[in-house]
């Protein structure tokens, strides 16, 4: 028969999508993008210009021209990295109004099969690599916030590095601790707040400008090229902490969905660059002139807390309450980026089903992942316990990154290719110039390894090791059930000629291949002998876009007056809601009388067949663990059957 498309409604898209229709006012996106987008290379002024001093300085020994040099790096890798790169050039690259590295491996995707294994093996890299970035961030922008109260007069010594870490933990556990009940409501406080956090930063460089007004030649770019001449290997190190300036660039882009390219591009131009610009710019300045005052006392250079020592004592501590709630709404973004790069990476295979619990009636963004909230918790006290500060802990971030941002150009590159269609040489002339200087950075990175550097390292090579293996063994397994499996059709027409005992009501079989026979089928005719009086075979599946239109969103093909093949398709940003949708488009014309059968497999590891036993005992320990289908297809467990069986691999 005829093949049937049925359209859900327009009210069946999910909250998300429904910001692509009918946006709010451009300044309640733009306020909330500043809140969100903007948090971690918000804060990054909090260490970043102290920790490329500290690679510079050498037994008190610093030049002026260094200081301008190290500035110079650090401006044009806001205005090549961010500006340039990411709003003008990857913003582009939106996958139907989604971004980040996993909406750019989908939209490459969807552009051509050809070369899809490096496409989806670049994707897996910048996925895992972003854990070990969302592990860092929260430990190190809390501690470097929380360690300005040893800047305060008369108190500060009280502020240990063991106090200063129970502090910071005490607001990382606290924060973690806060996710399953939502944050919903305090997050509409973090664009105000952060609005105010960026006036405060660039009144306080605009403030010490006048201390050495000669730092302003920074903007010349050769300053930061003959400081990288003129110092060789030593140049590198440098780099690699010029780079703390832009970590948190890739939010620009991994946001897009939520708050759209114009309100991020008009709150990067008019009030974050300047803010970031205009505080590193009096960071320098007020450092040029300790060193003017030092070289007159004949005393050594001193490479200080600059950030916080800018401050005016009156209103420091004030500011380092500030900086606290800043780093804090840095975290939160972090945190509610992995929830999101994870329930993307699940709805594309690369990660088996996780609980998801919506935090919020009224937001569909709003989630919680409880087993990725308490990884990440786990992992930040760790650093913090391990690493005690932040400029220990400076050595590790950035490589995670610039990894990240190297498979980001790599994407970007596929897309103008398959996507846009530009020719080679135009691919070749916009891209490699971003690559090589993403490469740079992460070569200067790879140089601070031995110093931390490996720990992000180590957790991306973790994350993607999880990631392959469960991709392997999908496929492996997926290969196993479709050996010796009866078509549907040829099951459909055995059943017409000697039909089975019949009972009223609606099954519902969900399988990976609604062309083969569901084994839950097969078992149900066995043991029970029965057969529904409709019977859909029906799989889910994802799309290489974040949304489903609604007229794609069903697909029911019959086969016989007893059969009938369903597909249902979401968006790699959707939440499944089967039940919901197959009554809503009346698949499922009673609720009461549908049933859904759903086929229990489990594993055991063979070292014969199949994968190396330690990918078996992985890929088994992780699909005990994934989330019952019931629960991420929002099955009623009432309603379900589940049939079992059992495979080596």
């Amino acid at each position: 028969m005829q093949s049937i498309a049925i359209a859900a409604p327009a009210e069946a898209a999910p909250a998300l999508h429904q910001h692509h229709h009918a946006s709010p006012k451009l300044a309640t996106l733009t306020i909330g993008a500043i809140g969100v987008v903007f948090g971690d290379i918000g804060t990054s002024p909090l260490y970043a210009f102290r920790e490329a001093l500290n690679q510079t300085v050498h037994n008190g020994v610093i030049a002026r021209g260094e200081i301008v040099g190290v500035m110079s790096l650090m401006l044009w890798a806001l205005i090549l990295i961010v500006t340039l790169k990411y709003v003008v050039l990857l913003m582009r690259a939106d996958n139907d109004g989604e971004g980040g590295v996993l909406a750019l491996l989908a939209l490459a995707r969807r552009g051509s099969m050809q070369k899809a294994g490096v496409v989806v093996a670049l994707g897996a890299i910048g996925a895992a690599l972003f854990y070990g970035d969302a592990v860092i961030t929260p430990s190190l922008s809390v501690l470097a916030a929380v360690e300005g109260l040893k800047t305060l007069k008369g108190i500060g010594p009280i502020f240990t590095e063991e106090r200063i870490v129970i502090i910071a933990l005490v607001i990382l556990v606290g924060l973690f601790w806060i996710q399953a009940r939502g944050t919903a409501t305090v997050s509409k406080l973090f664009g105000p707040v952060c609005i105010v956090w960026f006036l405060a930063i660039g009144a306080l460089g605009l403030m010490h400008l006048g201390d050495s007004p000669a730092i302003l030649v920074a903007f010349l770019p050769w300053h930061g090229v003959v400081f990288l001449t003129r110092h060789g290997v030593l140049g590198l190190f440098v780099l690699g902490a010029v780079f703390l300036t832009v970590t948190g660039a890739e939010a620009l882009t991994a946001d897009m969905g939520h708050f759209g390219k114009r309100p991020i591009r008009i709150a990067w131009l008019v009030l974050v660059f300047p803010a970031l610009a205009l505080n590193y710019l009096g960071q320098g300045a007020y450092a040029m002139h300790v060193l003017s005052r030092d070289n007159q006392l004949g005393k050594p250079f001193e490479n200080l807390d600059w950030f916080f020592v800018t401050i005016p004592e009156p209103v420091r501590l004030p500011m380092v309450l500030l900086a606290t709630l800043a780093t804090i709404i840095a975290s939160q973004a972090v945190i509610t980026g992995a929830y999101s790069l994870t329930q993307q990476a699940i709805q594309l295979g690369l990660l088996p089903r996780l609980h998801i619990k919506q935090t919020s009636a009224g937001h569909a963004g709003q989630i919680y992942m409880p087993m990725v909230n308490w990884s990440l918790l786990f992992g930040v006290v760790m650093l913090a316990l391990g690493f005690r500060s932040s400029s220990a802990m400076a050595s590790a971030y950035g490589i995670a990154v610039t990894g990240t941002m190297v498979v980001t150009t790599c994407l970007a590159f596929m897309v103008t290719r398959r996507r846009w269609h530009w020719s080679l040489p135009v691919s070749i002339a916009v891209i490699a110039p971003f690559l090589i200087v993403d490469l740079v950075f992460f070569g200067a990175n790879i140089l601070r390894v031995v110093e931390g550097g490996w720990v992000p390292l180590l957790i991306g090579a973790g994350m993607l090791g999880v990631i392959w293996t469960w991709m392997r063994g999908r496929r492996f397994v997926n290969g196993l059930e479709a050996e010796g499996a009866i078509p549907l059709a040829g099951i459909a027409a055995a059943l017409a000629k000697r039909p089975p005992a019949r009972v009223p009501g609606t099954a519902v079989f969900l399988t990976a291949d609604n062309t083969l026979t569901p084994h839950a089928l097969l078992h149900n005719l066995k043991h029970n002998q029965v057969l529904h009086r409709h019977n859909y075979v029906m799989t889910v599946r994802t799309l290489q876009k974040p949304y489903a239109d609604p007229d794609e969103r069903l697909k029911v093909e019959p086969i016989d007056d007893n059969f009938a093949r369903v597909e249902l398709r979401y968006g790699f940003m959707e939440q499944p809601l089967v039940r919901d949708d197959l009554i809503r488009s009346g698949v499922i014309a009673d609720a009461a009388k549908a049933s859904f059968f759903i086929g229990r497999n489990n594993y055991a590891f063979s070292a014969e067949v199949g994968m190396p036993v330690w990918q078996d005992v992985l890929f088994i320990l992780l699909h005990r663990n994934a989330a019952d289908p019931t629960d991420y297809f929002n099955i009623p467990p009432n309603k379900v059957i589940e049939l079992g069986a059992q495979y080596a691999i």
